[in-house]
C-alpha cells in the first residue's frame, strides 16, 4: 500500500525543491493538499511522479500537469493572500485547490464536463469554500482578475485574456517555442501589458489553443 504522505514529502524535496521551488507558502500548500485524490483511481500509486496525469489514454485532450511544472508556474505568479485568480484548464480541480489555499478565491475553468463535475466533488471534498469550478469561459468577460493561470502550453495569449486582468495583474502560461515552452509573465500596469519569459518546460495543449486557434469550450 502506498504510502500517500511520504510520496508527497517525496515530490516536494524531489521534484519542487530540486526544480527551484522555495517560496514556503507554495511549498506548504502542495505538502497539504492529496494529489492522489485528483488522478483516476487506477493511477493513485502513481500519483507523485514526476509526469503529466492523463485523463483517458496517455495524449488524450485532458490532463494534470507534472507537479514541478505546476509548482514553478505558480511560484511565477507570485500569489497573493488577497488575490482573486482565475485558473484556465482546471482538470479535475488539483491546481485549484493548491491556488486555493493561497489566494482569497479562484474559479476553475474546465470545458470537459465530467472533468468539471469531478472538480467540484473533489475541491468540495476538502472543504474548500473559496472556489468555484465553470465550464463557460466566454462568460467571464465582465469579471476580473489579479492573476491567471493557463495550464497548459500555448501558441499566444488571446488579448481577451489579457482583457481580463485588473491592473497590477498577472498572467502566466507556457508559450511553445519549438517543441519546448517557454513560462512567460504578463503583468499589467496603468493600463499597458508588458511581458517577459523566464524557464523552459513542456506542456501539452491547452484545449482549443493547438495551432493558434481561438480558444472554445
Amino acid at each position: 500500500m502506498v504510502d500517500f504522505d511520504h510520496a508527497r514529502q517525496v515530490m516536494i524535496d524531489g521534484q519542487l525543491r530540486a526544480g527551484g521551488v522555495f517560496e514556503p507558502r507554495l511549498l506548504a500548500r502542495f505538502s497539504t493538499v492529496p494529489r492522489e485524490v485528483f488522478v483516476p483511481q487506477a493511477r493513485q500509486s502513481l500519483a507523485y511522479i514526476d509526469d503529466v496525469q492523463w485523463f483517458g489514454p496517455a495524449g488524450s485532450s485532458r490532463f494534470m500537469p507534472a507537479p514541478a511544472t505546476l509548482g514553478k508556474l505558480l511560484h511565477l505568479a507570485e500569489i497573493q493572500p488577497m488575490d482573486k485568480v482565475l485558473d484556465i484548464g482546471a482538470s479535475s480541480g488539483y491546481g485549484t485547490a493548491i491556488i486555493a489555499g493561497l489566494a482569497a478565491s479562484v474559479l476553475g475553468v474546465e470545458g470537459d464536463a465530467a472533468l468539471a463535475s469531478a472538480a467540484v466533488g473533489n475541491l468540495a471534498a476538502l472543504g474548500l469554500t473559496n472556489v468555484a469550478i465553470s465550464s463557460d469561459l466566454t462568460s467571464l468577460k465582465a469579471q476580473s482578475f489579479d492573476v491567471i493561470i493557463l495550464q497548459g502550453m500555448v501558441d499566444t495569449v488571446p488579448a481577451e485574456w489579457l482583457d481580463l486582468l485588473r491592473d497590477g495583474g498577472r498572467l502566466v502560461t507556457l508559450i511553445r517555442r519549438g517543441a519546448v515552452g517557454t513560462a512567460h509573465l504578463f503583468s499589467k500596469a496603468d493600463g499597458k501589458v508588458t511581458e517577459r519569459s523566464d524557464f523552459n518546460a513542456v506542456l501539452p495543449d491547452l484545449p482549443g489553443q493547438q495551432k493558434e486557434q481561438t480558444f472554445i469550450f
